[in-house]
């Protein structure tokens, strides 16, 4: 017989309890499987705990709400198992093959045997995987089947699956519940582990992720607060997730944006796929993974936002000449830079917006034609403000960023472009990476709204150009930069600070400082001399 674990808490975890335990269960794992591997392990799981919980937790809730109603047992019995119930609250239905105390109770069983005749763990929670995607359409070919394979160490897994039981994503017994509390928990949890995952793989863990305050800056200046909200390399999700937290915090609903997005990687789409599920958001990314150049899934598709992170200088892709996206110029065969931003702009509903992260290159490259390309786009009017941000943002590469933000109606301000120089915000959390303030980004995001003259909480008020900062060009003075777009040839130097101390006085005692180590340099040239004729040769 399988060795019934522990009972679970019932209050329910604290989020530095959730991350600590959850990150020893990715440490079971992580001798035995490379990090893209454990990575895909790990969030299946914790999105199957986290259904189950949410599912308990609301029927902990639906049978408070029969109880105060006055129904008796057997009335209870045949209501509470009404999946509109679940479903209609935004609760997945999880049938009782996949709910975790049975897979709990059947953690140990290790594989068929003769003194082990039970299905193994693995095989049980693929089984739950299976059942959950059937009963939740919208899951379809969303969760992994991996957890029955031979690389999948089953002692090893049933000890996750233990550890992972003393994790509470809800409180059960407390009525009345949607799983909210489940749902916020898990969806902050998730994207601990996709920014841990992501540092644990190095360069590849940036093309699923992105980090949080970049993201950030891309939201707090758009406030995508309804309507179409696109991202044609969508990585996990990361995008709307935050478009949705925006929406929240000021107390709008997730509901009022429509998701659309394509991922070119299989494994990172089915990320994304999770993501807007634990947050409630019923994104459109297409019946498959695939190539946004290639085959555009959404080609009708005019969105009112389009947040963008695409990847960097990609030499190879799939380009063709005759492509309609390409209104301002052919990109060049070895860089997709332009392509990007060419598929951006061909999705902008009118009065649509957009925030693209490029490398820096992009904003005064000549080669292969990007800067005619560059030309034709400033002089359509499409680039409403360019941000040079801080070095070492990601930890996947070294190339200084910037974003790029595009605007079909600039209103009072068309025929001008605001240039923000950000290089010089940011704190370093390690040595290896910098991250932006919540000041950062408003100081940001405030500056664009104030130019725009757009109410918002980061708003500065009345706009001015402050010298190192942020400069209002027009296109004029931009053609005469040759359509070079780096905030630094605009923004200027940051005036000096007046220490009140007069400059005559401040030069006769800057020159009494020179004489004097002047004459401290010769005192101590004369002593190594003497020292070096007490050598013997």
């Amino acid at each position: 017989m399988p060795r019934t674990p522990k009972a679970a808490p019932q209050a329910p975890s604290t989020m530095k309890e959730l991350k600590d335990t959850l990150w020893k269960a990715a440490d079971k794992l992580r001798g035995s499987m490379d990090a893209s591997q454990y990575k895909d392990v790990i969030l299946g799981l914790v999105f199957l705990k986290y259904v189950s919980d949410a599912f308990d937790e609301r029927r902990a809730g639906i049978r408070a709400e029969l109880t105060a109603e006055g129904y008796d047992e057997d009335q209870i019995a045949e209501l509470i198992d009404d999946t509109d119930e679940y479903t209609g609250r935004g609760v997945f239905w999880v049938p009782a093959n996949a709910r975790w105390n049975f897979l709990a109770e059947n953690a140990k069983g290790l594989g068929p045997s003769m003194d082990a005749p039970e299905k193994s763990i693995g095989a049980l929670i693929d089984e739950a995987m299976d059942a959950v995607m059937q009963a939740n359409p919208q899951l379809s070919g969303t969760l992994p089947r991996i957890y029955n394979r031979d690389n999948v160490d089953q002692r090893r897994l049933g000890e996750l699956v233990d550890l992972f039981n003393s994790a509470r994503f809800a409180a059960q017994g407390q009525g009345g519940s949607d799983g909210r509390r489940a749902r916020d928990l898990l969806g902050e949890v998730y994207e601990y582990f996709l920014e841990k995952f992501a540092a644990a793989e190095g360069k590849r863990g940036g093309e699923f992720y992105t980090p949080a305050g970049v993201v950030r800056v891309l939201v707090e200046v758009l406030q995508p607060t309804r309507g179409r909200v696109y991202d044609p390399c969508c990585g996990s999700g990361g995008m709307f997730v935050q478009a949705e937290k925006f929406i929240d915090a000021h107390h709008g609903e997730g509901s009022d944006i429509s998701v659309y997005g394509q991922e070119l990687n299989e494994r990172t789409w089915r990320m994304a796929k999770m993501n807007l599920a634990i947050h409630g958001l019923s994104g459109n990314l297409g019946p498959r993974w695939g190539d946004t150049f290639a085959r555009d899934l959404h080609p009708d598709l005019q969105a009112d936002f389009v947040m963008a992170n695409p990847p960097f200088n990609i030499k190879d892709w799939a380009r063709s000449e005759s492509d309609p996206r390409w209104r301002f110029g052919v990109p060049p065969a070895n860089n997709a830079n332009y392509a990007w931003i060419q598929h951006i702009l061909s999705k902008l509903a009118p009065g649509g917006q957009a925030g693209v992260v490029m490398a820096n290159g992009s904003m005064s490259s000549n080669s292969g034609g990007e800067g005619q390309i560059r030309a034709e786009i400033v002089e359509a009017d499409l680039v409403s403000c360019m941000v040079a941000l801080p070095t070492q943002l990601f930890r996947s590469t070294a190339i200084p960023v910037c974003v790029w933000f595009f605007a079909k109606d600039k209103g009072d301000r068309a025929g001008q472009v605001l240039f923000i120089d950000a290089r010089n915000l940011g704190h370093m959390v390690d040595r290896a990476e910098r991250a932006l303030s919540d000041d950062d980004i408003a100081k940001i995001a405030g500056t664009f709204h104030a130019w725009r003259g757009i109410e918002s909480d980061a708003s500065t008020g009345e706009y001015a150009d402050v010298p190192g900062f942020c400069y209002s060009a027009t296109l004029a003075e931009i053609k005469a930069a040759d359509y070079a777009l780096t905030p630094g040839r605009y923004v200027g130097a940051p005036e000096a600070e007046d220490d009140g101390e007069p400059i005559e006085e401040k030069l006769m005692r800057l020159r009494a400082e020179l004489e004097k180590q002047f004459a401290e340099s010769a005192r101590l040239a004369e002593v190594v001399r003497e020292q070096l004729g007490r050598v013997d040769v």
